[in-house]
């Protein structure tokens, strides 16, 4: 099905790679500090913590809910370990700041990240008021998405009707729940190695490269109220 944006009235969206694109390799970081962190964790070297970190990742939806299972990491330990990021890689985003408020309904992040950080890459980019609230993996109790609970969570904790939503997300796999209770799903296509993992056509209402033009579209199927001067 094509994407309808006269359907929606919540505009769900993924933070990481999603919201910033990953030329700003924010999230290179955060890979080095996992690396870092599991090999403290377990007395390896750098490169076998890499594929421990990698195999939970693709496993498990996220490498904390890896550790959890695996070693009874401390989420909170860990997420403030790997989230002690320089935010200076980011630049304010007027443009989408812009797009977003022009958006009629509601605008919520729904992210694997935890809520402090996703608030300093809101900040970061300036565009933290442009969003209602934020979902984060403490509030998935560490079920991450895809994990389906993840998203009757987010829907619950926010009164969101699934029929009027629309989800955008740079990780295919993470679609097929959304479509699963309802929603329309953009899948933003990066080219990245993980962003194609496990993807179903049939999930996708639409593939985009970039999220700025894809807002002027649907403002623009929106006009006059929607419409971006």
């Amino acid at each position: 099905m094509a994407f309808d944006p006269t359907r929606v009235d919540c505009w769900v969206f993924d933070l990481d790679n999603t919201l910033y694109p990953p030329s700003t390799r924010l999230f290179d970081q955060i890979d080095v500090l996992m690396g870092r962190y599991i090999s403290d964790l377990l007395g390896c070297d750098l490169v076998e913590a890499k594929r421990i970190q990698k195999m939970y990742f693709h496993d498990h939806g996220t490498t904390l809910a890896g550790l959890m299972h695996y070693h009874t990491v401390d989420p909170y330990d860990f997420l403030t370990f790997v989230h002690d990021v320089d935010m200076t890689a980011l630049a304010a985003a007027p443009r989408l700041a812009e797009r977003l408020l022009a958006l009629p309904g509601r605008r919520l992040v729904f992210t694997n990240g935890d809520g402090p950080y996703a608030q300093r890459v809101l900040e970061a980019l300036d565009i933290a008021h442009c969003f209602e609230g934020t979902y984060d993996i403490h509030a998935m109790t560490y079920r991450p998405k895809p994990e389906p609970s993840a998203y009757t969570g987010f829907v619950e904790a926010f009164g969101v009707d699934p029929e009027r939503s629309v989800f955008v997300e740079d990780s295919a796999r993470n679609l097929g729940p959304a479509k699963a209770l309802g929603m329309q799903t953009i899948w933003l296509d990066l080219g990245t190695e993980w962003g194609d993992r496990a993807k179903d056509d049939a999930a996708i209402d639409e593939v985009i490269a970039d999220i700025v033009p894809w807002l002027d579209r649907a403002l623009a199927t929106l006009a006059p109220e929607g419409r971006v001067g």
